[in-house]
């Protein structure tokens, strides 16, 4: 199993974990814990925590290598549309030491190269 993890700046980080896993979970198997703050998302090729930190969401996916670049595409684009206005900023970075996508409002719609396998649009 392949790691990614990103760390985003908010001073909402739960009110985003939460909306983040009920629009993924209308697709796939989502979770969130507001007692918690912490939440999960299963896709069919790799699963996503979502962990909501004093000032920061904490994203991590895990999946095959090849499946990674999907996973941070996948996660990463619709958080950032849901935080348009907080103009969030999703920089990857992947275990093997590089770098993964980067996603914020400019680039929120572009193509990066990865298939979105979830359905989850």
């Amino acid at each position: 199993m392949s790691r990614s993890e990103a760390r985003v700046a908010t001073d909402r980080p739960g009110r985003y974990g939460k909306q983040l896993a009920a629009h993924l979970g209308r697709r796939v198997q989502a979770e969130w814990s507001e007692e918690t703050g912490r939440g999960t998302v299963v896709f069919p090729f790799g699963t996503a925590m979502l962990d909501a930190e004093p000032g920061t969401l904490l994203l991590a996916v895990e999946g095959d290598a090849e499946q990674l670049a999907a996973l941070e595409d996948v996660v990463g684009r619709h958080l950032v549309r849901f935080g348009s206005r907080d103009e969030l900023v999703v920089a990857w970075q992947r275990d093997n030491g590089e770098p993964g996508l980067v996603h914020r409002n400019d680039t929120a719609d572009e193509d990066h190269g990865a298939a979105d396998h979830s359905g989850a649009e």
